[in-house]
């Protein structure tokens, strides 16, 4: 039987590779595509409303009573348990019951009338980072406004000028103002975060998965040998139809963000066309470079895995790179999606000089050619395949 040779029979070949298996399909076209429905479902709504908090009124007065009707008015507040003491509320947040809880002390309203200046204590659990940053604002917040409120009735009541009081309690006026997002939509910052995280991390595993599968069944003979022994030939011919299927379904990511879900779009479309292109070929790069460190399907998936799952924070999607340790920020330059993510927020979010993003899309050709280095080492192990399991 005549062997076929060139990039075309390769090409078909992977692409038979792909339509035959069905966790090709699951990983191409799958998981990619619930995950964008669910993430944009989840983030519909924009911010996180009426989370999980508790109050302990230690204090039982008119005033605290009238605390806790504020805070259970706020629209991302759900007072959902009253405990009595502090280490009841402490279990409840310890169990996941509640996100944070809100603690007025005894004696609070006598303190405050009389000057005293009682402490109010509020603690939200950081680990949900969402819900607790909301959480913490609503009740710092409610606190503010509660000390404000008392001192204007105190000034009220001995017949001084409340409007002349206010300027001294809040001598300087806040008017904050969103740039880039001004409904502060969470679903607008986290959707166009973690779903190009997520493709990145799909990109790096079907890539080596499917090298990995060429040396596990002994198979990587034969495709050097359709490549005439150019391992870049291999290479190129046997992802060409990945790059192809990830093209798509990365413009379909666009479109799917940008159009149907109306998130801001302040650039150009045909940028981010650009940067996604750009990003899918830097992850496959990304993922190639590891084969060729591990060149075991085994271990380079798990590699792939860990970088692909550390992405999300290393990221800096939540986190500024500058608050990080400098001995774990220092990854997050090593990641695509870092690339991507610093793109998006010039062009998509801010819409500024396509100039002042040159630097992230130059890094991404580093990444499409560091696998260059490796070259030597796969085409080694793909001649001479050894499974190890």
């Amino acid at each position: 039987m005549r062997l076929e040779k060139g990039i075309f029979a390769i090409a078909v070949r992977s692409l038979i590779q792909i339509t035959r298996r069905p966790i090709y399909w699951v990983g191409f076209f799958g998981i990619p595509l619930f995950m964008f429905l669910f993430i944009t479902s989840m983030m519909e709504s924009g911010l996180p409303h009426r989370i999980p908090a508790a109050m302990v009124d230690r204090d039982g007065t008119s005033l605290s009573r009238q605390v806790t009707q504020t805070l259970a008015g706020l629209q991302t507040v759900n007072i959902t348990q009253t405990p009595n003491s502090y280490t009841q509320a402490r279990e409840a947040l310890q169990k996941g019951e509640i996100y944070g809880f809100f603690l007025i002390p005894e004696n609070f309203q006598a303190d405050l009338l009389a000057g005293r200046e009682p402490t109010v204590t509020f603690y939200t659990n950081m680990t949900y980072f969402v819900p607790g940053s909301i959480l913490f604002k609503s009740f710092k917040t409610t606190a503010v406004y509660t000390k404000a409120g008392v001192a204007m009735n105190i000034a009220d009541a001995v017949g001084a000028d409340a409007e002349a009081l206010a300027p001294m309690l809040q001598p300087v006026n806040i008017e904050a103002r969103g740039i880039g997002n001004p409904t502060l939509n969470y679903g607008i910052y986290l959707s166009n975060s973690f779903i190009p995280c997520l493709l990145q991390l799909m990109i790096m595993l079907m890539t080596v998965f499917s090298l990995g599968q060429e040396i596990k069944y002994g198979t990587s003979r034969r495709l050097l040998q359709m490549a005439d022994g150019s391992i870049v030939k291999a290479l190129f011919a046997k992802l060409l139809p990945q790059t192809i299927i990830w093209w798509v379904i990365a413009w379909f990511m666009l479109v799917w963000l940008y159009r149907f879900n109306g998130y801001t779009m302040q650039g150009s479309w045909w940028i981010m066309g650009l940067s996604e292109f750009l990003f899918v070929l830097a992850s496959q790069g990304f993922a190639l470079f590891i084969f060729g460190v591990l060149p075991n399907l085994r271990l380079s998936m798990s590699i792939c895995s860990l970088m692909g799952i550390l992405s999300f924070s290393l990221a800096a999607f939540s986190f500024p790179v500058q608050s990080m340790y400098g001995a774990i920020g220092i990854f997050s330059y090593i990641l695509p999606i870092r690339y991507n993510f610093l793109i998006y927020a010039d062009q998509a979010l801010n819409g500024i000089d396509l100039y002042y993003s040159r630097v992230w899309f130059a890094v991404y050709f580093i990444f499409i050619l560091l696998p260059f280095t490796m070259l030597w080492k796969m085409k080694k192990y793909m001649k001479d395949p050894v499974y190890a399991p």
